[in-house]
């Protein structure tokens, strides 16, 4: 992503009739209804799959999506490094406690990690008694996190900090709460901490605070230097370190497929603050960190290479690892100095997929994954097509990737749906940002694209701009009929996902996203669960169909298997982009009316009262699927669409699986 782009109100199947409502910028609905027919093959031969990871999605390094994010440490610049390897240096957000009377904080170049020289330093001018006497609860240094920190009574919460001090230390580590109360706390006296020493606790949590800080300090004079100060709560995702909510409403997709690190985040505005993902890698103390010059913010790098891998081995997705080849936003390597780029991109496919005992393998077996990653996919920078060094430097890339890994799928920045390419690429990268208008327009983009060469990798697609509020119906509308027809062309598009994934509701660079968060909460916005209504199509298989309807109206249909159940369904996917009621005449060749199970099958609908509606922390499903059973499902019905609307109707197909009487039919789940 560029930074200059800087189901459900389900009507039971009495429906009740929809009066006038006033929407915006789309006029206003009406009573009248008009009609359309959809008639679609279930014994279409040969089949027509859609690839197992047709929707998924694409993570960046934005809007605090992992740094205060996904990502589950606490503290915000933990090894004080976000002001730069010079000293004096800016340690924000950390923050005294007491008067210059009491402490006096500086920073020197004095740790003992190779990679991040800089440390805290607080003289602690006050005492326990004498005449310069500490104030209640002594003095040092808080850190509130990424906009408070979020802990919970009853969890528990591991700190690790490095300390070395000229004199005995007792400290107080604590959380509190934004009303100064404390949540945890632990005292530690050392007399030996005269070089570096690792401290590590876990504080349980005996009350409650979103807003709350976590702080070290002290009552005894002394000279003391802090330096990677960690905090993480210990029920992170398998222990893996992403934020358990954030990681479930990911996994609620099942996703073919994750994009990461992102797009312009992988270039940097310069190349000096580019992702290099050999320095993410390792013990967490010793990576330098960066600062995000795109998206303007500090990473430590937590959220690293390995991590990124791990998450998408976590989610069930096939990692599809963005590399930088030499280019940022504003500067080029030159083609003929590019080997380096390429070794070193070399080195990071061993390091996911060597054997344990490869030179880069070893160093990902000791971080403690033994087994190669299943790395199949690399691609070659983010809409770089248009730059100088790009095809040369790529070619570069091709051939040493191909060379050694040829399994190995290649993904240009060029458009191979414009033009026919001039290099060769296993897929090509799509980006589209527009209004809503043009985005459902797109539905038809591919249908007329080649059917030879590399297929479409849509690794950004978002309805942006005001209409699109803050992600609203309006916006999710023109997505699903994008996505239909990128459904529809499934043999020329093998994948797809919506940017930005994540924000921060303190820190947002791009509007709107798809999932929203602050310390504590998450909601998605109608564009993620638009998305869910998409999550049976990979691996699905594409029935032939044909709609006679108005321009309005955009639909698509497959038969899938539900993996939990065994089950098998015909869904049907149709969007109402107008203000008219539709009824929508359906006929399913190929199956009699005996086929289907009514008590099993399903109406999922996506609408509100205004197509402007957003969900919020306070309204978190306002916008959202709701499932209601089709009790009069048959090969051939009639079903009303309501205006503004995204619909999905699963019909199952007969089987000796026996319905659970009390669940009345209803099957499908979100």
């Amino acid at each position: 992503m560029e930074p200059k782009y800087a189901a459900c109100v389900v009507l039971a199947f009495s429906l009740m009739v929809i009066t006038t409502y006033y929407l915006q910028p789309h006029g206003v609905v009406t009573d009248a209804t008009q009609t359309a027919s959809l008639s679609l093959n279930a014994s279409q031969s040969p089949a027509k799959k859609i690839s197992q990871r047709m929707f998924g999605l694409a993570f960046e390094e934005i809007n605090h999506s992992g740094a205060g994010g996904l990502w589950a440490e606490l503290v915000s610049n933990r090894g004080f490094e976000a002001g730069g390897p010079n000293t004096p240096s800016n340690i924000s957000p950390w923050t005294i406690i007491g008067n210059e009377a009491s402490i006096l904080v500086s920073t020197d170049r004095s740790s003992c990690f190779d990679k991040n020289k800089v440390a805290l330093q607080m003289e602690v001018l006050c005492d326990v008694d004498g005449e310069n006497i500490c104030p209640a609860g002594g003095v040092g240094v808080y850190n509130p996190g990424y906009w408070g920190m979020n802990i919970e009574k009853g969890k528990r919460y591991r700190v690790v900090f490095y300390v070395r001090s000229l004199q005995p230390v007792e400290m107080s580590i604590s959380f509190i709460g934004s009303k100064d109360q404390k949540l945890a706390t632990s005292d530690i006296k050392d007399d030996n901490v005269a070089e570096w020493k690792k401290v590590e606790m876990v504080l349980e949590a005996y009350g409650s605070d979103a807003n709350s800080r976590l702080q070290l300090t002290t009552s005894k004079r002394s000279t003391i230097w802090l330096d990677q100060v960690s905090a993480l709560p210990l029920d992170t995702h398998n222990g893996h370190g992403f934020r358990q909510d954030l990681f479930d409403i990911l996994a609620a997709l099942k996703p073919g497929f994750i994009r990461f690190p992102g797009g312009s985040y992988v270039e940097g505005d310069r190349l000096m603050n580019a992702f290099r993902w050999r320095e993410t890698i390792g013990a967490w103390e010793e990576r330098p960190g960066r600062f995000n010059d795109v998206w303007q913010y500090w990473t430590d790098d937590g959220l690293g290479y390995f991590e990124y891998l791990q998450l998408a081995e976590d989610l069930g997705a096939s990692p599809i690892w963005v590399v930088n080849i030499g280019i940022s936003i504003n500067e080029q390597v030159d083609t003929s100095l590019i080997m380096p780029f390429v070794q070193d991109t070399l080195d990071a496919i061993e390091f996911a997929r060597g054997d344990a005992s490869s030179t880069m393998g070893s160093a990902r077996a000791a971080m403690g994954h033994l087994e190669p990653f299943d790395l199949q996919y690399v691609a070659a920078g983010n809409q770089d097509c248009w730059k100088k060094n790009y095809r040369g430097s790529y070619m570069k890339f091709y051939n040493a990737i191909k060379g050694v890994y040829p399994d190995i799928k290649i993904i240009t920045n060029c458009d191979a749906s414009a033009a026919v390419l001039d290099h060769p690429a296993d897929l090509y990268d799509y980006h589209v940002y527009t209004n809503a208008n043009s985005m459902f327009s797109m539905a038809h983009n591919f249908d007329h694209a080649s059917r030879n060469g590399p297929k479409a990798f849509v690794s950004e697609y978002a309805v942006t701009g005001g209409e699109a509020g803050r992600g609203n119906l309006l916006k999710a509308l023109a997505e699903a009929g994008f996505l239909i027809g990128l459904e529809r062309n499934s043999d020329v598009v093998e994948m797809a996902s919506s940017a930005p994934l994540f924000v921060n509701v303190n820190n947002q660079r791009f509007n709107p996203d798809a999932i929203v968060f602050d310390s504590s909460k998450v909601y998605g916005t109608p564009t993620y669960w638009m998305q869910h209504l998409f999550k049976a199509s990979n691996g699905a298989t594409l029935l032939d169909s044909t709609l006679q309807s108005p321009s309005s109206l955009t639909a698509s249909a497959i038969s899938w298997t539900d993996a939990d159940s065994g089950r098998s369904y015909i869904r049907v996917k149709v969007v109402n982009f107008g203000g008219n009621r539709l009824n929508l005449r359906l006929a399913i060749e190929g199956l009699d009316n005996k086929s289907i199970e009514s008590a099993g099958s399903t109406l999922t609908t996506l609408t509100s009262t205004n197509v402007k509606d957003e969900n919020s922390f306070n309204e978190p499903k306002k916008v959202a699927p709701v499932i209601n059973a089709l009790k009069n499902a048959s090969n051939k019905m009639t079903v009303i669409i309501p205006p503004y609307s995204f619909i999905s109707i699963d019909l199952q197909r007969k089987s000796n699986v026996i319905q659970d009487a009390e669940s009345n039919g209803v099957h499908a789940s979100l």
